[in-house]
């Protein structure tokens, strides 16, 4: 059975965005940013595998969908905390290449079920 490159990365990204907010919990003292960057980045994982046991492919896309705009705020979250100074660039590196592969990754799959969804032109 073949890797689901998307449900690694996003549970990577799970992983790193939770030791990040215990970081900022622990470390910073900072709660309600910290909040807002858990739930978005713990969010895209959990879409990817809801949209993975989707029922159909407009089910599968649209979870999808959701997972690429979680993704999408999670980087504004730490673009954020990186420039207010919650966040060192080294800090939030890896958070930020991981959630760079996610919505890339995204990106693409969104791309190809959209078109397999239109209808055939020959």
């Amino acid at each position: 059975m073949k890797e689901n490159i998307i449900r690694i990365k996003s549970f990577e990204l799970a992983k790193e965005i939770v030791f990040l907010y215990q970081y900022l919990t622990r470390e910073k003292h900072e709660y309600v940013l910290s909040k807002q960057i858990l739930r978005s980045g713990t969010s895209v994982g959990a879409n990817i595998a809801e949209g993975i046991a989707g029922q159909s492919r407009k089910d599968f896309s649209h979870r999808l969908s959701i997972a690429y705009k979680e993704s999408r705020e999670t980087e504004f979250w730490l673009n954020l905390l990186c420039a207010t100074g919650y966040l060192t660039s080294e800090k939030a590196g890896n958070s930020l290449k991981i959630c760079d592969e996610v919505i890339r990754i995204l990106c693409a799959i969104l791309k190809t079920t959209s078109r397999s969804d239109l209808p055939n032109r020959d």
